[in-house]
């Protein structure tokens, strides 16, 4: 099990770096070999569900999470959603939290801890590495798109 953090920064009112970062099939846009579906009606909500299907063919697998805090910003205030993994190959934990930032910017810190099934604890250190970048690049990403 690893756990990391990503704090961004982007020249973007708060409730658009919001919509970026939560709009969940965008992160299928940005993630390569990735595929997002929400399995729930719109709006997204606490007990919204999406799987997030990653791979290709037999070495595909999902990636289920579901909302269980669902906090939007509100005018100037901080913006916060958890995430809960509920997969069969990946669990644990997502959070986003949005927030004012330096010179009118957006402030993001991204939580996240994850433990792959099966995969032995002497490859934590690869994983956390691996997942920083992959998971970094995805979010500069998501923020750099409209």
């Amino acid at each position: 099990m690893v756990t990391f953090l990503l704090e961004r920064t982007a020249p973007l009112p708060l409730d658009e770096a919001w919509r970026r970062l939560t709009e969940w099939p965008r992160h299928g846009a940005v993630v390569p070999l990735t595929r997002v579906t929400v399995l729930t009606p719109p709006p997204t909500r606490e007990g919204t569900v999406f799987v997030a299907r990653s791979g290709i063919g037999p070495l595909a697998f999902d990636d289920r999470m579901e909302v269980t805090v669902w906090r939007p910003p509100v005018d100037d205030g901080p913006g916060f959603v958890r995430l809960v993994k509920r997969g069969r190959v990946v669990r644990g934990w997502a959070e986003i939290e949005v927030r004012p930032g330096p010179g009118g910017r957006a402030r993001v810190v991204w939580r996240e801890e994850l433990d792959v099934r099966l995969l032995p604890g002497v490859f934590d250190g690869l994983l956390a590495g691996t997942s920083r970048r992959m998971f970094g690049r995805a979010v500069n990403r998501l923020l750099r798109r409209p």
